[in-house]
């Protein structure tokens, strides 16, 4: 059934919404078919999953991109729901569920759904089956992962992008992040004498080293921009909440708290308003309720390519310059991998590296009196979100890291008024009942702890399980068992919250939540006197934080993708989230996944530069100042293909005979040629011809041979056709002189792109390929009798030209730039 081109009715609701927002899969299908319109492109960029991290990418590629030039699609087994984090909006009752060790089979708080299976004592509570994900949900903690908590197992590269900054200049990834989610602000929805209070008397506490294992503050970064230097050290005790509460601008209004969702649908409206409707200029396209079950490849060799995307909805087709994004959560993302690239060179990596966090949750109820300096005539209902860094020394010489979160509320006693405020004040939706304890004498005060496990535990892992799902897919099946090292992270991580409880209680005696009754506990006695720690502990799936699966490393023999998210052996299959992380820290997974997708989308979108002294000849946009061959007189064979711009190249598309484009601006006489060149199939066929003249200018009946008569010929063709002879192998002075070694060219794999260095000077020709000189070859003018003039230097009289041949199969140029000599 085609969908509608019309918001629908329901009972209650028009869905206009979900009209203006999203397409049909039939109609993102429709839009990139040339069959239907000859103005129609494909897609590409395919994203699988519209949840926490695919909008981020997709927003940031659509703004990035500046020769927009590139379609994206985005693709989610969810359906709109909401517009914005649950928590902006007025209490509605949706909740996040508790966790299940199996699905239910429908979904449980409207949009969870838990698509594994696992032995994880007390299971997960799965996914939210809505666009934006559990963003949606998040309690909007974010800090960023210190220096220590991202080892050299990290790519060197990929750390000097994320900490800053970057090569021209720009602000480093975090910094990026920081300021898209809204953690270099100061929290100014929480404050006031509760905040100011706590927080002094928790700095005094940390300074006087009575938190063992906390981090000193003067070791730490500040998050916060504008504080005073006096101040600084004080501030690092805020929480760094991913709020926006002040408008970023005059003018604007605040995005309150986070989620990836408003991104997601600012970007779907301007990608309509700039077409003015028309879909197959739409440079952004979300398609809901689409359920991608497997990825196709080109086969079952070492190195593949995805070729197709197979949803419940039909096949999204990837053309050969494509590429896919894996971005649904890190069990799915581990999952769709498993499924769809067996027998892959280190398939048993993936999976294999998840990890996820150790949490602790300690509720207190102090006597009002405990907090020094709280003006006793203060009594409305006041919240307070602190943050502890804490870092513990393990016996083998490496650190666990751990953070505590800290929640307060009190003054006052929550009423029907004032649960909405409480609603909003308390970073996370699930810790939000223990807050109705409090009351004008007593503050409530929660202190969750969230540690790192240490990766590659071979006991914690997503593998496929014998069970399918409703779609005849295997399902994941997940298990997570911590390692003695994370028994130990997870006990400091505990003594710690006790702690910092001793530092608020003041010497008093208070209370400590245990089961829904408050325990009390005797002044200077730690928590675990009426709460063992066993006892406060969360579930190991119920974080929402799992990370890991499809691990970034520089070397494709220990990890999964390389250093820019994407697959060692797949080239046009990407990652983002969590599950590219190769430790997990003990941050929400929000800030470093934020800033891996837009890292990701710059290095998909980057435009090209040309070198001191070159000139760019191919703009990334548009075939401007290029020209095409002619063919006339050839009944059957009159099509000389064409060449299309996708993705910032220009893609051959072989026609019934060869075809030539060619850069119109005539060449200096000597020249260094450099460009880029990428091919599909390994009999992919097509050439740099050089210093030929104007192909319109001898009659020929197909101009394309032009060049090939009165110019030279760079090959790429790595079967040398048609009989195997270097002189017509990939770097060949065609028919003329072979490379060096032709049996050993440093050729990358299919699907990479590889570097050409083409030098013409006088009539000497040298070819540089992937930087390794290759060939080189001196012409004797007037050697080819019937061309008498082959070869010859560009002049204002008969200027010479560069270009490209179509032949056979696809092969695609970029990065094009010449240099006189």
């Amino acid at each position: 059934m085609p969908t509608s081109s019309i918001p629908q009715n329901t009972d209650f609701t028009r869905d206009v919404l979900g009209r203006y927002v999203c397409n049909g899969l039939d109609e993102a299908l429709a839009s990139s078919d040339p069959g239907l319109n000859p103005s129609a492109r494909p897609f590409d960029v395919i994203v699988v999953g519209g949840g926490s991290f695919g909008p981020i990418l997709a927003q940031h590629l659509l703004y990035v991109d500046q020769a927009r030039s590139r379609r994206t699609l985005v693709l989610d087994a969810g359906r709109l729901v909401l517009t914005e984090h649950v928590q902006n909006l007025p209490i509605l009752g949706l909740t996040v569920p508790g966790p299940i060790s199996v699905d239910p089979g429908v979904a449980r708080a409207e949009v969870w759904g838990m698509p594994w299976r696992t032995d994880v004592p007390r299971g997960f509570p799965g996914l939210a089956y809505c666009l934006g994900g559990r963003s949606v949900y998040f309690g909007g903690w974010s800090p960023q992962l210190l220096p220590s908590e991202t080892p050299a197992v990290w790519p060197a590269g990929l750390l000097a992008d994320l900490n800053g900054p970057l090569p021209g200049g720009g602000d480093g990834y975090f910094r990026q992040a920081s300021e898209q989610i809204g953690t270099t602000t100061t929290n100014d929805f929480i404050f006031g004498e509760l905040h100011t209070a706590l927080r002094a008397q928790l700095r005094q506490g940390i300074d006087a080293n009575t938190v063992t294992d906390a981090i000193p503050l003067a070791q730490l970064p500040l998050h916060l921009d504008d504080v005073p230097n006096a101040q600084q050290d004080l501030f690092k005790l805020e929480a760094p909440l991913a709020v926006q509460a002040q408008p970023p601008h005059a003018g604007f209004f605040p995005f309150n708290k986070f989620s990836s969702l408003p991104l997601l649908i600012e970007s779907s409206r301007a990608a309509q308003f700039e077409t003015g409707g028309d879909d197959t200029r739409k440079r952004l396209m979300v398609v809901p309720d689409c359920h991608v079950t497997r990825l196709i490849t080109d086969g079952s060799g070492p190195i593949r390519r995805v070729t197709a995307v197979e949803t419940n909805r039909g096949v999204v087709q990837v053309p050969e310059e494509a590429v896919v994004v894996l971005a649904l959560g890190t069990i799915e993302n581990g999952r769709i991998a498993l499924v769809s690239l067996p027998g892959l060179p280190g398939v048993e990596r993936i999976g294999a590296n998840l990890m996820a966090h150790l949490r602790s949750n300690l509720t207190i109820r102090l006597p009002r009196a405990a907090i020094a300096g709280l003006d006793p005539g203060v009594n409305e209902l006041q919240a307070s979100a602190l943050f502890v860094k804490g870092r513990h020394a393990h016996t083998d010489g490496l650190f666990g890291h751990f953070h505590l979160q800290i929640t307060a509320a009190g003054l006052n006693k929550p009423s029907t008024d004032s649960e909405a405020e409480l609603f909003k004040k308390i970073p996370d939706v699930d810790t939000i009942a223990a807050f109705r304890h409090a009351n004008d004498d007593k503050i409530v005060l929660t202190i969750r702890g969230i540690g790192e496990m240490r990766p590659n535990n071979p006991a914690t892992l997503v593998k496929l399980a014998g069970e399918t799902d409703e779609f005849g897919i295997p399902r994941a099946f997940v298990s997570i068992n911590p390692g003695v090292e994370d028994g130990i992270l997870w006990n400091a991580m505990d003594t710690a919250a006790d702690q910092v409880a001793l530092i608020f209680a003041n010497g008093l005696p208070y209370e400590v939540l245990s089961g829904s009754a408050f325990q009390p506990v005797a002044a200077n006695q730690p928590a675990s006197a009426v709460l063992a720690f066993p006892n406060r502990r969360d579930g190991l799936g119920t974080t929402h934080h799992e990370a890991g699966t499809l691990a970034m490393g520089d070397d494709p023999d220990t990890s999964v993708t390389n250093a820019n998210a994407r697959f060692h052996r797949v080239p046009n299959l990407y990652v983002a989230g969590p599950s590219l992380f190769p430790t997990v820290g003990s941050p929400n997974p929000m800030l470093t996944g934020t800033a891996l997708a837009r890292r990701l989308a710059d290095n998909l979108a980057a435009p090209f530069i040309a070198q001191a002294g070159f000139t760019s000849l191919f703009d990334g946009a548009s075939l401007q100042g290029w020209r095409m061959s002619t063919i006339r007189n050839q009944p059957g064979r009159d099509d000389p293909g064409h060449f299309v711009v996708t993705n910032g190249a220009l893609v051959s598309v072989p026609g019934s005979d060869i075809g030539l484009l060619w850069h119109a601006q005539p060449t200096p006489p000597d020249y260094l040629l450099k460009l880029e060149w990428r091919r599909w199939q390994e009999d992919a066929n097509s050439g740099v011809f050089l210093r030929f003249p104007d192909p319109e200018s001898r009659n020929y009946d197909n101009s394309a041979f032009v060049a090939v008569d009165f110019g030279l010929e760079v090959q790429i063709d790595q079967l040398a056709s048609p009989d195997g002879l270097p002189i017509h192998k990939t770097a060949a002075i065609y028919g003329l002189q072979g490379p060096n070694n032709p049996n050993a060219l440093p050729v990358n794999a299919i699907g990479e792109w590889n570097a050409f260095e083409i030098q013409v000077q006088g009539q000497n020709y040298a070819v540089t390929l992937n930087g390794v000189p290759v060939t080189a070859f001196t012409f004797v003018p007037g050697s080819d009798a019937a061309h008498p003039d082959r070869g010859m230097p560009s002049t204002n009289a008969v200027p010479r030209f560069i270009g490209f041949q179509t032949h056979t199969r696809r092969v695609a140029f970029r990065n094009i730039q010449l240099r006189p000599l």
